[in-house]
């Protein structure tokens, strides 16, 4: 199963990053994004492309692979609903749109968040454009296509976010992560889960489109 991989350099990339290139199953990554991670590894290709909502200059880099894993994604705090809808929403389907047509047999997997709307009508305009990403991507030809909304993650391996303040609470309450995780167990996932959740969806799939926190770490143990 060759993979390509969007958003390699952030907290959730990082994870699926590393539990691709571990897993002997996976001959190939590909990384899409505006810099290089700069990894150095047998079955990892970088693709540096600048314009997130244009592909057709590198569509022949873009053909072959079965899965897609999008972990690309902002933040929304100090955004306006136009030009957040334009990064969360405009950058995926650009990309969703011509893998589509370029790739029909592959499985395309969403990271989206827990509160995401469906029905694109809440009082939460982050979790309204998200919702509206999720119904778009699943409207698109894929073979299959599937929304992760995890909740909170914990970092693993090294992993950092890209995000200076995730990155100091991160860092702050490492310690209580262990509590969390006895105390709310159903809301808690590690980067390795989310990784090892996606490989797992996309060779075998999955009863629902769309897979909440616990069903991530169902979809782990496969």
């Amino acid at each position: 199963m060759n993979v390509l991989l969007f958003g390699s350099t952030g907290m959730v990339g990082q994870g699926v990053l590393r539990e691709c290139l571990l897993d002997p199953g996976v001959p190939l990554v590909q990384t899409l994004g505006r810099s290089a991670k700069g990894v150095q590894h047998a079955k990892l290709r970088e693709v540096v492309h600048s314009d997130l909502w244009h592909y057709e200059s590198i569509q022949t880099q873009l053909s072959g692979f079965e899965a897609c894993f999008f972990c690309l994604g902002v933040t929304s705090s100090g955004m306006t609903e136009e030009n957040y809808e334009r990064v969360t929403y405009g950058i995926t389907m650009a990309a969703a749109e011509i893998l589509s047509h370029l790739n029909p047999g592959m499985t395309f997997i969403y990271v989206s968040g827990s509160g995401t709307d469906s029905s694109e009508r809440g009082r939460l305009m982050w979790a309204r454009i998200k919702g509206k990403t999720e119904n778009a991507l699943l409207r698109l030809p894929f073979k299959a296509a599937y929304m992760f909304r995890p909740g909170i993650i914990e970092p693993l391996y090294g992993t950092k976010s890209r995000t200076p303040l995730y990155d100091f609470f991160y860092t702050l309450g490492k310690p209580l992560f262990p509590l969390i995780r006895f105390a709310f167990p159903d809301q808690i996932l590690t980067t390795e889960q989310v990784g090892r959740a996606m490989l797992a969806v996309a060779r075998h799939g999955f009863p629902k489109q769309i897979l909440e926190s616990k069903d991530i770490r169902a979809a782990a143990k496969n």
